[in-house]
């Protein structure tokens, strides 16, 4: 069993030159398992998915803006027998995720999965919707993915092996009204996908997206209860879903089994959008 990297290694991102000194992934340790980064970890989707993951025998670097539920998110995983460690690191500034991606990689010699998960909502209609709001939903939820999934090509080339899996969204297929920005982002995540899964699928890659509809998370708690009712009867399961629901579908695209997948879009909306 891979001992757990302590957490005391994580570090936040700065540019190269101000980045602090952080305990090293051991290589030795990473021979035999596969090395998966999940961003956006710290909670809801991201922090299922880390989770299932390390269950599944991955060795998780976790990554996300916020240094104590990614310190607790290690620690549950510890005590759960799998191994994690994390870092902190805000993917909208410029291609600071590009770059830890690469130290991570070259540190531990490998890099087998890689989860996109984060992003960020700023909805509004598009009579209302400033050009910053649009920009910055696109920066963080299309830019940061390219900019992951480019860094990740070199090591997974490198390794003959990769799963690269974006967590999209239903709005990115079917639209959204008030979601302009967001929808667009999810949309051109598809795009981007289909062409990385083109690009790399000879060298061992597959590239995939996984589209949620609506999940129970913290966002979604908010709801008000007559609106949550009224979504879940254009739900044909008549449920919301939950983030395992998530994790599981996420767990077979990035597993050996999934070799043959690529290019896809695995809707999982408990069928929303039918």
């Amino acid at each position: 069993m891979l001992c757990t990297i302590p957490a005391r290694a994580a570090h936040r991102c700065y540019p190269p030159r101000q980045r602090e000194a952080s305990h090293p992934i051991r290589r030795s340790l990473l021979i035999e398992t596969r090395l998966a980064i999940v961003t956006g970890a710290s909670r809801g989707l991201g922090r299922s998915i880390a989770s299932r993951l390390a269950a599944d025998g991955m060795h998780v670097m976790a990554i996300a803006r916020s240094a104590d539920p990614l310190q607790s998110l290690v620690e549950e995983i510890a005590t759960a027998g799998g191994t994690a460690e994390f870092r902190v690191c805000d993917i909208g500034e410029a291609n600071a995720l590009g770059e830890l991606i690469e130290e991570v990689s070259e540190t531990a010699g490998r890099l087998d999965v890689l989860v996109n998960n984060a992003g960020i909502t700023r909805d509004g209609l598009l009579m209302r919707m400033s050009d910053e709001d649009f920009d910055d939903v696109v920066n963080v939820n299309l830019r940061s993915t390219f900019v992951a999934c480019r860094a990740a090509a070199r090591p997974m080339m490198k390794g003959r092996y990769g799963r690269i899996v974006n967590i999209g969204s239903v709005s990115g297929v079917t639209g959204n009204p008030g979601q302009a920005n967001y929808a667009a982002a999810k949309a051109g995540m598809i795009g981007l996908t289909k062409t990385v899964a083109k690009e790399l699928g000879g060298k061992g890659i597959t590239a995939n997206v996984v589209a949620p509809g609506f999940i129970k998370t913290d966002m979604t708690e908010a709801m008000v209860p007559v609106l949550e009712q009224e979504m879940v009867k254009r739900i044909s399961t008549r449920r919301l879903g939950e983030p395992s629901d998530i994790s599981a579908a996420v767990a077979f695209l990035a597993s050996e089994e999934a070799s043959y997948v690529t290019g896809q879009v695995l809707v999982v909306d408990g069928g929303l959008a039918l």
